[in-house]
C-alpha cells in the first residue's frame, strides 16, 4: 500500500512536469511568432529611437 502511495506521487509530479514543458513549449511558439510577425515593426521602433538619442540606425 506505502508503495501504491509513492508510485501514486510520482506520478503526479511527473504530469505536473509534463503540463509546465507544454505550456512552455507553447509560449516559446507564440514569442517566435510574434517576433517574425512584428519583426520589421519592432526594428523601426528601435531605429527611431536611436536617431532621437543621436545614434545611428541599423539597416
Amino acid at each position: 500500500m506505502l508503495q501504491q502511495m509513492k508510485n501514486l506521487v510520482g506520478e503526479e509530479k511527473g504530469q505536473a512536469m509534463t503540463e509546465y514543458v507544454l505550456i512552455l513549449g507553447l509560449i516559446a511558439v507564440v514569442v517566435i511568432a510574434a517576433l517574425t510577425l512584428l519583426g520589421d515593426q519592432i526594428k523601426e521602433k528601435f531605429n527611431e529611437i536611436v536617431t532621437k538619442l543621436g545614434g545611428t540606425p541599423t539597416q
